[in-house]
């Protein structure tokens, strides 16, 4: 593993252990060269698939299914929510787990969206919110209200 500090490829795990969800492998990791420590996560990818995006114009791009970025919209959402970041994982697993083995080669990628609404609506309303407020584009602060209005309807049933 290269050292993201020095770029040297001489690194030394140093411990390794499961994550709390047992997900994945924590690893604390030491440069020989700097002596930097930096940890790594080693989780299990059960089959390549690709995410099929639509673009402007009817136009479809493909790119390799990628957790991170899943990882840093629902991070986004959840900033000051007081969502535990074990919670965060465990939803991003959970939609991960999904897409791959839903055994499907290509995936569109707003189906991975509304998974993530999904998910986002039964861990924390307002991070529901803003994750909608993005994903579905909204352009008018009406637009807003009226998505923040029907989560509350929906809330009191």
């Amino acid at each position: 593993m290269r050292c993201p500090f020095c770029a040297n490829d001489d690194t030394q795990v140093k411990d390794s252990r499961p994550t709390e969800d047992a997900t994945s492998i924590r690893r604390r990791r030491q440069c020989g060269s700097c002596g930097a420590r930096f940890t790594t996560f080693e989780r299990v990818q059960l089959r390549e698939v690709t995410i099929v995006k639509s673009g402007a114009k009817g136009e479809q791009r493909r790119e390799s299914f990628d957790r991170s970025k899943i990882e840093q919209s629902v991070s986004l959402a959840c900033r000051k929510r007081g969502v535990s970041q074990e919670r965060i994982d465990q939803l991003i697993s959970g939609i991960q787990r999904q897409v791959e083995t839903a055994g499907e080669p290509e995936v569109p990628s707003a189906r991975i969206g509304e998974m993530v609404m999904d998910g986002l609506k039964q861990i924390d309303s307002v991070a529901y919110i803003r994750f909608a407020s993005v994903y579905r584009d909204f352009s008018e602060a009406r637009d807003f209200e009226e998505f923040a209005s029907s989560v509350a309807e929906a809330a009191k049933d």
